[in-house]
């Protein structure tokens, strides 16, 4: 478990868009293996909602549009998805 001051340390240099945008790409990459479309629609759609919702001052506004992005992208990953 990491300490608490070396998380807020590492996120003061940062905003909340880049940090989501990290925890997404992490997502992303350990839901790889499963190699299920499902999955990976799921988590854009989720993460789509996340960059939506973050209120501006706090991320950028092109965070927003990757949000838009994802909750147009999500659904076609799920749809193409095999069961």
């Amino acid at each position: 478990m990491l300490p608490l001051q070396l998380i807020d340390s590492f996120l003061l240099n940062y905003n909340i868009g880049q940090a989501l945008l990290l925890v997404f790409i992490l997502t992303t990459v350990g839901a790889l293996p499963l190699k299920s479309r499902r999955i990976l629609g799921v988590n854009a759609v989720v993460f789509g909602l996340i960059f939506l919702l973050t209120p501006q001052s706090l991320a950028k506004p092109h965070y927003m549009f990757l949000g838009i992005a994802l909750l147009i992208v999500g659904p076609i990953l799920y749809v193409t998805g095999n069961r």
